[in-house]
């Protein structure tokens, strides 16, 4: 009989003759495995338990895998710096995505997964949106099914994946504020590793990517544009631009203190993070955004300070000297400039890829354009033309039938949305999360035009999830009224008790 009072303790567990056979076995075949695969085999297996417990945790909230997405977003790209994959590393996003399927069909598997919630417009466009990229494999201009392939997943699937799974899990205001805190606070950590690349240097293995290739963009004139662990200093500025013009306005509305300084905190230093970037296209994102904001606000006094505000802001930049000897602010003068070389060279391109298109209402081939088709394409003639903007790039690769389509989609989000928070939705601080998303994807809209920003992590999960949100807020007002109503009846029935 054992002795009630002995408490044994992981220790004692750990010098049984069964635990020790464990170990000792363990030890063997993983020192095995390292003399005949070598590390990545024993690495495996060391992540393997860490899987096991995520996997676990992930079955019992499947909306871990949302959250993860959006964190792994923000370094997936700046971890290649770092890490040679034998793959490509976008396969982690898509396994992130399927795992969180998988696991809530295994947690639902006794009774059904309930898709209700993600029987919305955006879904339905979504799968439109998707169908369109389908059929792009048959297109008679393609080439390459590999290139195919490697658009088709991050501008078709992800979209339809990040939007269903957004509708499934995000219905309340707690799990919205989940996703600013994961925002917020791997925006604030991208500026501070921004702010030491700025003012201690690069690290060996940027550097190496510098070396090989990266300083003919990112050392201009002797000064390095600030990239961060992104994928680029101009993915760097427009999301940083997006993150500033988000958090503002969800700080204008917020009334707990200690959220208020939070979102002050990550709205500056996304505005910094802009600033450093050298990124000239991400001055629109504030511009843009900002102007949408100002109309959901419907007041015509706030309109007009907005607007001469938005003009001094403006005559700063073009028409004034002020600030030239500070390079951040010399750089963002010159997106004022129509004569500016880099704007006449992407002119120039466009002209070019105008005469190529005008025969080709349905694109070129999904995958097929700009400098990144050379990985397949080396010698086609689209691969060698830049086409910088994002729009020019759906242009070249699905056609003026892509592009209608595409800008359909997002200017729908952007007028229903609008729609919806201006006179339709009653809770508050809803609205300014409404409008904070639908002002910063207006902003990246814009900024998309100088630069191939909604395509690229972290912005893409993030917009993705902003746009089945921004037509979900609906839904989410609705479940607020209702947890409203049953408190207050709480309230008044504990009270009744009391009374009695």
């Amino acid at each position: 009989m054992s002795n009630p009072f002995q408490h044994r303790t992981g220790y004692h567990q750990l010098l049984s003759p069964r635990a020790i056979i464990l170990v000792l076995a363990s030890s063997v075949i993983l020192s095995v495995l390292m003399s005949w695969k070598g590390l990545p085999v024993a690495g495996a297996l060391i992540v393997l338990p860490v899987f096991l417990v995520y996997f676990t945790l992930l079955i019992n909230k499947p909306q871990l895998g949302l959250y993860f997405a959006i964190g792994f977003g923000f370094v997936i790209l700046g971890l290649t710096r770092y890490i040679t994959f034998p793959f490509p590393i976008g396969l982690l996003m898509d396994a992130t995505l399927l795992l969180t399927f998988f696991a809530l069909f295994v947690q639902k598997f006794s009774t059904r997964v309930d898709f209700k919630p993600a029987n919305k417009d955006i879904t339905w466009l979504s799968i439109i949106w998707l169908a369109y990229l389908l059929i792009q494999v048959a297109n008679p201009e393609a080439r390459s099914i590999e290139a195919w392939f490697a658009s088709f997943r991050p501008m078709g699937l992800y979209t339809l994946l990040f939007v269903v799974l957004t509708l499934l899990f995000i219905q309340t205001p707690e799990r919205l504020k989940t996703i600013f805190l994961i925002w917020g606070i791997f925006s604030i950590l991208a500026t501070i590793k921004g702010i030491i690349q700025l003012y201690i240097g690069v690290d060996p293995f940027e550097k190496a990517w510098l070396d090989g290739g990266g300083s003919l963009t990112h050392i201009l004139f002797g000064k390095l544009r600030i990239f961060s662990f992104y994928s680029d200093a101009g993915q760097f500025g427009a999301n940083q631009g997006y993150t500033g013009v988000v958090f503002s306005i969800l700080a204008f509305a917020t009334k707990n203190r200690r959220q208020k300084i939070f979102y002050i905190i990550v709205a500056l230093l996304g505005f910094y993070g802009m600033l450093i970037s050298g990124t000239r296209g991400a001055i629109a994102v504030p511009f843009a955004g900002f102007a949408l904001y100002i109309v959901h606000r419907k007041n015509l006094a706030i309109m007009m300070t907005g607007f001469i505000f938005a003009l001094i802001i403006f005559a700063f930049f073009k028409f004034t000297s002020i600030g030239n000897g500070v390079y951040m602010i010399n750089r963002m003068r010159t997106a004022f400039n129509p004569e500016d070389a880099s704007l006449m060279v992407r002119l120039e391109n466009q002209r070019k890829l105008s005469v190529y298109m005008a025969t080709r209402p349905i694109g070129g081939g999904l995958g097929h354009g700009g400098i990144k088709a050379q990985k397949y394409l080396p010698n086609a003639l689209l691969s060698n033309i830049a086409t910088d903007s994002w729009y020019v790039l759906i242009w070249v690769e699905l056609g003026i039938v892509g592009l209608i389509m595409h800008l359909f989609i997002q200017f729908y989000i952007l007028i229903k949305g609008s729609y919806y928070l201006m006179f339709q939705l009653r809770d508050p601080v809803l609205i300014s999360q409404a409008s904070a998303f639908t002002a910063g994807m207006m902003g990246i809209m814009l900024a998309s035009y100088a630069n191939a920003v909604i395509g690229q992590y972290p912005t893409s999960p993030l917009i993705y999830i902003g746009m089945a949100i921004i037509l979900s807020t609906p839904t989410i007002d609705k479940n607020i009224r209702v947890k409203k109503r049953k408190e207050s009846f709480a309230r008044k029935y504990r009270k009744s008790i009391l009374q009695n």
